[in-house]
């Protein structure tokens, strides 16, 4: 198979209370396991796709086969989302929470006023996003800029397809899978806490590579 299920770097319970075990348990392996099952059959028997990697997949959708483009769309997009979603989480307290320092603190402070205004107009990024969906923190022409997409879309696919273009940096998954077992319907709530788990350091390197 082309693409396989990562583990997650921590136990299904590490970031109680933010995100339940339940829910970290179906999101994991329900619907990222779903995701990475149906890209598989997609691409299957495709070599030009099979080796190919996920980013490199959605990132030029216009070579993919019209008859799988939206299977690869929908479900590349979720393999790569949450592939960096459960990278740039960590237990509270345990690599999770806190702030951002180095090139990343500076780079949020210039672009963004200060932490606390970034954490502001992301936090509306992902509360406004009608729906399902993705607030997102990319790089884009050298700089850091603040969007949203919907599904499963993934800044790496351009504006012409998902409205929003850069490297991603860090991504919240605001499908109600993500949340409603705990949250329910209170999407702020979740937003609100799950600045409690960021795992900052992984942030960093990401951005560093995005660099």
């Amino acid at each position: 198979m082309a693409f396989q299920l990562p583990s997650l770097p921590y136990d299904f319970s590490a970031l109680e209370p933010v995100i339940d075990t339940q829910t970290m348990q179906i999101h994991h392996g329900k619907h990222h396991g779903g995701y990475v099952t149906n890209l598989n059959n997609a691409i299957a028997g495709k070599p030009a796709l099979e080796t190919k990697s996920v980013e490199a997949l959605i990132g030029d959708l216009a070579s993919v086969p019209e008859d799988v483009r939206t299977a690869v769309r929908n479900n590349g997009g979720g393999h790569a989302n949450h592939s960096m979603f459960w990278q740039i989480m960590a237990p509270k307290g345990k690599g999770g929470g806190g702030e951002p320092t180095g090139d990343l603190a500076a780079a949020i402070n210039s672009t963004f006023g200060s932490f606390a205004d970034f954490k502001t107009r992301f936090g509306e990024a992902a509360t406004k996003r009608f729906g399902s969906g993705w607030s997102w923190l990319v790089l884009k022409n050298g700089k850091l800029a603040i969007g949203s997409t919907a599904n499963q879309d993934n800044p790496l696919m351009g504006e012409a397809i998902c409205g929003l273009s850069g490297k991603p940096i860090m991504g919240l998954d605001v499908w109600e899978h993500a949340y409603y077992l705990k949250y329910q319907n209170r999407r702020p709530e979740y937003i609100t806490n799950w600045w409690e788990v960021v795992n900052w350091t992984k942030v960093a390197e990401i951005y560093q590579a995005a660099k």
